[in-house]
């Protein structure tokens, strides 16, 4: 393609290569070709990194570059060792989905949702392309692959393909008997408990040594693998952290092959690939290259280090880029071998951990340690003692999590035991601290920027409202969703929206705070959660003034810098309102009437109505004339009696339970 360019227009030609479904999949390859102007690729770089959000990996002009040479030569090890165990495809997919870290999709699940079609296309383009690979074999599609096309059966796409749905039930094809049968694949008991060994070498060596089928597949495809990349590397990328990051941001995987081989013991893994290459056991007789066993000086413990990752064609470790847009991360993705830094402590305690980072000493950063970064009482405290803290020492405080979710919202598990012993007043009490947690938030002395990726739901939606800022990542999923098991938003959430609506109502002229109202509602009584943070702020849970940026990797900057602009330009939270004008008892029925709608036509039922209609008394400030003035006060005590009145009822609490039970929510 660049020698049929002129040669004047050769310097700012180059392939990109998205990898489907370009919105949510990180990884973009930048292919240059040999005449490839070296800053048009920064440029473009960068521009990719920071403006479209992705993970950037430069591939060397090869068939299928980095990720789709690695990772469908990975699904044809995956097919060989299955017809030659004689494995069942949903056996397979059981042992190569998440107990091996990677996707829930795994294999054949993964090839029908790209496409059987779309697979074999790959594959040949592989056999044609790459004639003298010491795996070109290999590059054939298997027999049931081109019987399954024949048929039509292209996998998702036409409903049909390795699996296909029959009524609720899954089914996958059955090679014996080509027809389909029910999928019921699951992983011997013996195999699951190796899986499950922390000690990565451990596990390996005992895979290796394992007689069951099960065993012997799995190290078959990890084997072969390594074997691959290891052959490969100097001719496809740059270095083993590109193959690793590759497999990471384009297939889903939780390690890339190179830090898998390096975590498990580079020279014994080594050393069991030689004896089986020499064995006749690998799907290749190609020996493994030299650089693998490192020098004389000493041999090799690893690909990944501190001075970087190696490069097969440099013969040297490679550092990380220096393009100025990494800066912008403050923790970039790390791949195993290379210093984590942590930033330096301030104070931790059970449920948070307070720390600034590197080079910057005025803003202070807030880290939640509860699993799914869900608000307990630890986590309540810690907030408070955090901002505390922050209006002593710093200029701001930035809430920023190491990995999403932002914040699954309250702790139910804390709420259960004085649920059970219906000790409501010490609910009421919890609920109280909660608000408090939120004011306090709202009225630091300080900036507080939330910095948002993945989800924040309820308890974690109120944080993101009541900070004075919230950077949020474009994939954020926001959300109020109490209603789910049969409560209302009263952490200040309900509090917040009818004070914007009253705010709203009085910039326009006869302004009616019910039409702002009623939309919020609908969003708070149906637990709507934004899809994207740009969704979040036509929902209102984010602001006009709060930004969103595309590279989740880049969030913590921006919210430093949030809060440091503010900050500086000697910013201040607002006095708390004195007049919060509600849409009062008409409001309330007036959302009654179309609840009722609802109910008597079978669209909710009768608790739903229950939880909608406090979640309507919550929004309109309770039973008050219309366009009366109240403070935030009052509707943070309206929120409270109507959260603490469905807690008392039979069908909350088993929907609380169900949720705790199950992780799913209760339709009762």
């Amino acid at each position: 393609l660049s020698e049929a360019l002129p040669e004047a227009l050769r310097g700012r030609f180059c392939g990109i290569h998205f990898f489907n479904p370009p919105r949510y999949m990180q990884l973009v390859e930048i292919i240059p070709c040999q005449a490839s102007a070296a800053p048009m690729l920064d440029n473009l770089e960068t521009f990719l990194t920071t403006t479209l959000g992705k993970g950037v990996v430069r591939a060397l002009d090869t068939p299928n570059f980095v990720a789709n040479r690695v990772g469908v030569f990975s699904m044809l090890a995956v097919m060989h060792h299955t017809e030659r165990l004689g494995l069942g495809f949903d056996v397979v997919d059981a042992l190569t989905g998440p107990a091996i870290g990677r996707p829930k999709s795994a294999t054949y699940r993964t090839a029908d949702v790209v496409g059987l079609d779309t697979l074999a296309h790959v594959i040949k383009t592989m056999q044609d392309t790459l004639p003298a690979d010491p795996w070109h074999k290999f590059y054939a599609a298997p027999a049931w692959l081109t019987f399954l096309i024949g048929k039509g059966a292209l996998g998702q796409k036409t409903r049909a393909g390795i699996y296909r749905k029959e009524g609720k039930a899954i089914h996958v094809v059955d090679l014996a008997k080509q027809d389909y049968r029910p999928s019921a694949g699951e992983v011997d008991a013996e195999v699951a408990a190796i899986l499950k060994i922390k000690n990565p070498a451990e596990k390996f060596e005992k895979l290796r040594a394992h007689a069951s089928p099960q065993a012997q597949f799995l190290w078959a495809i990890f084997r072969d693998i390594f074997h691959y990349c290891a052959f490969h590397l100097e001719s496809i990328a740059g270095n083993a952290r590109d193959v690793d990051l590759a497999m990471r941001w384009g297939f889903g995987w939780r390690e890339g092959p190179f830090e898998t081989w390096q975590a498990a013991g580079w020279p014994a893994i080594a050393a069991a690939v030689k004896a089986d290459i020499e064995a006749g056991k690998a799907m290749s007789n190609a020996p493994l290259p030299a650089w693998v066993w490192g020098d004389e000086k000493a041999g090799r413990s690893g690909v990944h280090g501190a001075k970087g990752s190696y490069s097969a064609s440099a013969k040297a470790e490679q550092p990380r880029s220096t393009l100025p847009v990494y800066a912008r991360q403050v923790f970039p993705e790390r791949v195993l071998g290379e210093a984590e830094e942590r930033g330096t402590t301030v104070f931790e305690s059970d449920g948070v951990r307070m720390w600034t980072a590197p080079g910057d000493a005025d803003i202070a950063v807030l880290s939640f340690k509860s699993k799914a970064n869900t608000l307990g009482p630890d986590v309540l405290e810690g907030i408070i003692e955090a901002v505390a803290r922050a209006e002593r020492d710093y200029k701001g405080l930035v809430i920023w999590q190491a990995r999403p979710p932002f914040s699954a919202g309250a702790n139910l598990t804390a709420l259960a035991p004085a649920l059970q012993a219906k000790d409501f007043a010490g609910l009421e009490k919890g609920v109280a601290r909660f608000q408090q947690m939120s004011q306090t938030l709202k009225y630091a002395q300080v900036p507080v920027v939330a910095a948002v990726n993945g989800m924040a739901l309820g308890g974690g939606c109120e944080v993101v409202m009541h900070s004075s800022r919230a950077v949020a990542a474009l994939e954020s999923y926001i959300g109020l969703v109490e209603a789910g098991v049969g409560l209302i938003p009263a952490g200040g959430g309900c509090k917040e929206f009818a004070l914007r609506a009253s705010d709203a109502a009085a910039r326009i002229a006869g302004g009616d705070v019910f039409l702002f109202l009623q939309p919020v509602f609908q969003t708070v009584a149906m637990a709507n959660v934004s899809k994207s943070a740009l969704e979040a702020r036509e929902l209102g849970f984010l602001r006009e003034s709060d930004p969103v940026v595309f590279n989740a990797q880049e969030i913590l900057h921006v919210a430093r810098q949030t809060a440091r602009a503010l900050a500086e330009s000697g910013w201040r939270p607002k006095l708390p309102p004195r007049g919060i004008k509600v849409a009062g008892r008409n409001g309330i029925a007036t959302l009654e009437m179309m609840l009722v709608n609802m109910r008597e036509g079978g669209m909710i039922s009768a608790h739903d109505y229950r939880v909608a209609r406090g979640a309507a008394a919550a929004l309109c400030g309770g039973d008050v004339e219309t366009g009366t003035l109240v403070n935030e006060d009052w509707l943070l005590a309206v929120e409270r009696h109507e959260f603490v009145e469905l807690l008392k009822t039979e069908k909350t609490q088993q929907r609380i339970a169900h949720m705790l039970e199950t992780g799913k929510p209760l339709r009762n």
